[in-house]
């Protein structure tokens, strides 16, 4: 064969690996595991070029992890449940599961292109009856354990999609699905108590070591501990309002208190108020999180009402703001303006003094804030008892009063509040228990989970379809058998999510996981995604695992021993003469050659990259490049590109330039087997004695490229693996044997070497031209290469030869000549003997591996 037939020669090996079950494995102690997962997809209809690129990068470690002897798990399922299928079903008149189960058929056969080495025997997807059997299950043990509870709440209700969302789930304000404003409702919702991991989730991030470091940053922001103190000021009328506050060192610079709109007081006051009640709506209306507040305007409501600071007695007005949440600390702050901008600008909108407390080095008692609030170190000043000392001094002075004097206590705060966990939506997981007006909240027996989603359902009525179907939430009590309803809220589909890795370990068992399994094979070695889900789908993981743990389902507290978070794939974007913004759909190429604006033909010129994405119409379905050129040529594109963790440059010359690798490499193949007449055998098995300097050449690049790419790999150095890969297949493509045993057998070592260090990478092709080299184990089933310290050394060295202390030649020898060699040699070079003429050659100075001196006399 001449030509590489991508098509042919792909679809044979997908069949091969299928038909054998290459990829299946179960638990043998005999050997070491290595689990790898790449986060599972969402079941939209189609794979993209971020999924091309994420599962490529899985598939490598998998494959050079199995090449090095590991018991390799590398799964595949389907996160399933979610808003889409619903909004799909509403759209098209389809139902969700007929939807999400047409799309995972049509995806599946796309992954299955890509040649990834998955075992297929474990796949699920997440709306199947039997996981979320499962995860009922585990509910209910939650629920015996404590670590669930039901409480009235105000809650993130997303407008448009009809549901609540979890803190994490609002994006400057907005629900991450739909983009609308979040607003503020109460409602009777389930939590899982994360918090009570809180300390624990925190600490541990430091022990993650395989973690990216913006990774761990991010979850510690997000858990956000903090050591502060609980003050109680005074207010007449009214019991003392207790504040929490990381800043206790700028009391005496208490400008004002503020109040959440929920805290008790502020609910209390406004039921004789108006005005306030008014603000208060106006302000449930709004932002939810603190990363929205803090773009949003501040705005306050002056209650009348009067606080005395604890030091001084001194009098501050209480607000109710809207900056100011009621989940976060005890809802209420005290104002130091002079050392906080939010609190200073909000000071100078609303006319409250401004006291500076702390100047910086060098500055005097007169130093005082502008337009800018000081929040930089420094000392006490203007604050009693406090003057003189350091920021860290008054915190701990501050404290210890507050403490004696029974006015304060210290206290370690988070952010992290509990998992709000209900979904007012269908294509959900069911939450199982039973409402009764005897019983109370009774959680549905194990005997008769699954819970299972009605099939005729109704999307005709906004709001939740599960409250409007006629008959499936009305049950009888499964303790006193009287009349009952279900509960129709079902899980926020991160949980879903959350647990999936474990269940990976054993998909058909009858328990959530089979422990013996799960001490096999967790944790997760090496897991694979987004840094999008920094905060929401690992956190929550993390919180499962602990979870699951203490109801005997985990032996491990942490789920990934390894995260890899990869970059996004993007694409070029066109500007045209008006300044506008132009994708890859919107051009043509005219006659010229030019690139040019469809609508209005005028040229273009390359801008900046974006996301591929289907709203801006820039996204490059991966299926017309693999029928095009072949699963082997994108997944190399992808790796080859930039760097594995930086955003991805997709571009039709970097895919041609793939393409032609792939077709280059199997020329080399085909090429090497025609210098060797077609016959392998005639190769000798060891190394002859004696080679020559081209052969051991090729062989000391050999065995570099061996170690250099399998340490690219484990440090996912994709593209310096593929970099390393190219300079090597050039040099084999530029070896010219001699017919010589050693040229011979340096030569098939080195396509034997490439073959398997490329088979990662493209599976398909290294498989073939394994198979045309006469191998009869398959390319996948091998070990990798064993690289050769002593043969990466360099085997000659070329010295100087100076005459009478200048340069005039140099000579290649092998390296540590005997030094009477070096000389003869050296003398004997004919520009040597012309710089010597007829002078007396008086002394030889040899440097081993380094000089040769000839020193002169003349006669």
């Amino acid at each position: 064969m001449t030509r590489y037939n991508a098509g042919i020669i792909e679809a044979k090996w997908q069949k091969i690996w299928a038909d054998s079950n290459s990829f299946g494995v179960s638990e043998d102690r005999s050997r070491p595991k290595y689990y790898v997962l790449e986060m599972f997809p969402y079941p939209s209809g189609k794979i993209h070029m971020g999924h091309v690129r994420n599962y490529t990068q899985g598939d490598v470690i998998a494959r050079y992890r199995r090449a090095k002897g590991f018991n390799v798990l590398h799964p595949m399922g389907w996160d399933a449940f979610g808003m889409p299928a619903e909004n799909a079903a509403m759209e098209h008149k389809i139902h969700p599961a007929k939807w999400t189960y047409d799309n995972i058929d049509h995806m599946r056969v796309q992954l299955k292109q890509m040649g990834l080495s998955i075992d297929w025997s474990r796949e699920f997807a997440t709306c199947d009856p039997d996981y979320y059997a499962q995860e009922q299950k585990m509910f209910v043990d939650f629920l015996d354990k404590g670590l669930v509870y039901r409480k009235q709440s105000w809650v993130n209700w997303d407008p448009v999609d009809n549901t609540v969302l979890a803190n994490e789930q609002v994006v400057d304000g907005c629900g991450w699905r739909s983009g609308v404003a979040v607003e503020r409702r109460l409602l009777s919702q389930w939590f899982l108590k994360i918090t009570d991991y809180a300390e624990d989730l925190n600490a541990a991030l430091d022990g993650l070591d395989r973690w990216p470091e913006k990774v761990r940053i991010m979850q510690k922001n997000w858990i956000g501990r903090s050591e502060g103190l609980r003050l109680f000021f005074a207010i007449e009328g009214h019991d003392p309002l207790a504040v929490y506050t990381t800043r206790p060192d700028t009391i005496f610079g208490a400008c004002g208190m503020a109040i959440a709109p929920d805290h008790p007081l502020a609910v209390k006051l406004a039921q004789e108020n108006p005005d306030l009640q008014q603000f208060i709506t106006r302000c449930r209306c709004g932002a939810t999180t603190e990363e929205a507040l803090e773009k949003m305007e501040k705005n306050g409501f002056d209650t009348g009402l009067v606080a005395r600071t604890p030091f001084e007695d001194r009098a501050l007005p209480v607000y109710v703001a809207n900056f100011v949440l009621m989940d976060y600390g005890t809802g209420a702050i005290f104002m130091s303006a002079a050392h906080d901008q939010r609190d200073l600008d909000f000071a100078g909108k609303y006319g409250l003094a401004v006291r500076t407390v702390i100047r910086p080095e060098g500055e005097d008692d007169s130093f005082a804030v502008g337009t800018e609030a000081y929040t930089g170190p420094g000392r006490l000043f203007n604050s009693a008892f406090l003057d003189g000392m350091t920021i860290d001094e008054a915190k701990a002075e501050v404290a210890r009063r507050a403490e004696a004097g029974g006015f304060g206590q210290r206290t370690i705060n988070f952010r992290l509040r509990d998992w709000g966990i209900s979904r007012q939506r269908y294509w959900g997981c069911p939450i199982p228990v039973i409402h009764c007006e005897t019983c109370g909240i009774v959680p549905v027996p194990k005997a008769d989970l699954p819970v299972i989603l009605p099939d005729d359902i109704a999307f005709d009525v906004p709001g939740n379809p599960l409250d409007h179907h006629p008959s499936w939430k009305h049950v009888a009590c499964p303790q006193c058998d009287r009349p009952a309803r279900r509960e129709t809220d079902t899980f926020d589909t991160f949980i879903d999510s959350s647990w999936y890795f474990a269940r990976f370990c054993s998909p058909k068992s009858e328990d959530p996981v089979d422990i013996d399994a799960a001490r096999y094979w967790l944790p997760v070695d090496q897991y694979v995604g987004g840094v999008e889900h920094a905060i929401l789908h690992l956190l929550y993981s993390r919180f499962f695992s602990r979870a699951m743990k203490e109801i005997g389902l985990s032996p491990v507290t942490e789920p990934f021993d390894g995260l890899f978070t990869q970059g996004m794939v993007c694409h070029e974007t066109y500007q045209g003469r008006a300044g506008n913004w132009l994708y890859p759909a919107d051009l043509i190429c005219g006659d010229d050659g030019v690139l040019r604006d469809r609508k209005n033909g005028e040229a273009v010129t390359v801008g900046r990259s974006v996301k591929m994405s289907k709203s801006k119409k820039n996204v490059v379905d991966p299926t017309e490049i693999i029928d095009q050129y072949g699963a082997d040529t994108a997944r190399w594109f992808m790796l080859s590109d930039s760097p594995p963790e930086r955003d991805l440059e997709w571009t039709e010359d970097g895919v041609e330039g793939a393409w032609r690798f792939t077709r280059r490499l199997w020329r080399t193949a085909v090429n090497v087997m025609d210098s060797l007449g077609g016959n392998p055998n005639v190769v000798a098995a060891d190394a002859p004695t004696d080679l020559s300097p081209a052969a051991q050449d090729l062989r000391r690049i050999t065995h570099i490229t061996i170690d250099g790419v399998g340490r690219d790999i484990e440090d996912f150095h994709f593209n310096g693996a593929v970099a390393r890969i190219y300079k090597f297949s050039t040099a084999i493509s530029g070896f010219a044997p001699d017919g010589s045993d050693g040229d011979s057998f340096a030569l098939w070592e080195g396509l034997t070497a490439l073959i398997q260090l490329v088979a990662p990478m493209m599976p398909h092709l290294a498989e073939e031209i394994w198979q045309m080299m006469g191998h009869q184990e398959r390319v996948s089933d091998c070990l990798w290469p064993q690289a050769e310290a002593r043969l990466m050394r360099k085997n000659t060295v070329t010295i100087a030869v100076q005459v009478g202390g200048k340069l005039r030649d140099t000579i290649t020898v092998a390296k540590d000549m005997a030094r009477a060699e070096v000389e003869r040699q050296a003398l004997a070079r004919e520009k040597i003997q012309k710089a010597i003429g007829d002078s007396l050659v008086r002394k030889v100075i040899v440097v081993p591996n380094r000089i040769v001196n000839i020193v002169i006399q003349d006669r």
